[in-house]
């Protein structure tokens, strides 16, 4: 005897009852993570091509900093406020934000691509049979589908990437990549009160032991980063570039070339594979351009590059250029600044 199974493919939803923009709101020690106002001011910019509203979703321990959202552009806030969420776990996390979305059916969906993001978000997208897409630098509008784009194959191709046929679209964000949206006290939008109901939790955080780190640089929250690539020629270089940096008020970042020749170390590298950075300035000096080092910097408000190669790909983001030899360049400019604070 033959059993025949006939097996149907599962019909997608339809996508016209998703509607809006959601970002979710990271906070660690009842503080707002830098990276959901970055989001913010992308979901701003995602909400207004899509003829749409944006939202912000704040799970936290207290009632602060839920009315912040609507300054940074949220439409509306959905704000747990419960004990639960005072210290980040999986399971409660995963099972409010997908009762939400089931719920209310947003379009797209934004995390950021943290420690968190990336630990609870793909459990969402699981249970909600959707594509999730991770660690994005740009997202973009097409015909009302989010192109997701991010570094692929080492960062040698940049991938953009569609979902479609289903709903919401959800992708994390990798930090630094996008810029704030504007901050302004004028504008209005309303905070709608989420229960936390008999969320289920069969872990509990026992203790949060944070590391104690040596190197007190933080490339993301610098203003200012003077960053030296292999065009240095040696681990000497990076002393004309740290005075540069210190002038300016500034921190030191490298190229993962000069990483791997051991001239630095690695919690100064920016790029594909250390960090994503956007600072007021970025200074690059004697860095050719490699894909995986622009992924982490082009996204800084002003680029200056000093580089003797006039073909070197870095100039293709560059605010401003120079062609010239670093070890020229960069002492004229200290030269300059140390006159100027005399003055």
């Amino acid at each position: 005897m033959r059993t025949v199974v006939k097996v149907e493919r599962c019909r997608p939803p339809d996508t016209s009852e998703y509607k809006g923009v959601w970002v979710f709101v990271e906070q660690r020690d009842g503080s707002i993570s830098s990276v959901a106002y970055e989001l913010l001011g992308a979901g701003r910019r995602l909400a207004n091509e899509l003829k749409t509203h944006l939202s912000a979703v704040l799970f936290s321990s207290t009632e602060d900093e839920a009315e912040e959202l609507i300054n940074w552009g949220a439409d509306k806030v959905y704000h747990c406020s419960s004990p639960i969420f005072k210290d980040f776990n999986d399971e409660p996390y995963s099972q409010l934000l997908f009762n939400l979305i089931e719920l209310h059916k947003p379009e797209v969906v934004l995390a950021g691509a943290t420690p968190i993001g990336r630990s609870f978000i793909p459990r969402v997208a699981a249970r909600l049979k959707t594509g999730l897409t991770a660690d994005c630098t740009t997202l973009e509008i097409d015909k009302g589908n989010l192109l997701q784009i991010k570094p692929a194959f080492g960062g040698n191709i940049m991938a953009t990437i569609l979902c479609p046929d289903h709903r919401p679209q959800i992708a994390t964000v990798r930090p630094g990549a996008m810029k704030r949206g504007e901050y302004s006290l004028d504008r209005k939008g309303e905070i709608i009160p989420v229960s936390a109901g008999n969320l289920a939790c069969r872990t509990r955080v026992v203790a949060t032991i944070k590391e104690v780190s040596k190197c007190m640089v933080n490339l993301q929250e610098a203003d200012v980063i003077v960053a030296g690539g292999r065009g240095l020629g040696d681990a000497k270089g990076f002393k004309i570039i740290e005075e540069l940096a210190r002038l300016l008020g500034g921190v030191v970042g490298a190229s993962r070339a000069a990483v791997d020749e051991g001239w630095i170390p690695y919690n100064r590298q920016v790029g594909q594979t250390g960090k994503t950075v956007c600072p007021k300035v970025y200074i690059a000096c004697g860095i050719s351009g490699a894909a995986q080092h622009l992924v982490g910097m082009q996204s800084s408000d002003i680029i200056i590059v000093i580089n003797k190669n006039p073909d070197a790909t870095i100039f293709d983001v560059a605010t401003h250029g120079i062609v010239g030899d670093v070890y020229k360049v960069v002492p004229l400019l200290i030269k300059k600044l140390k006159e100027a604070k005399v003055e």
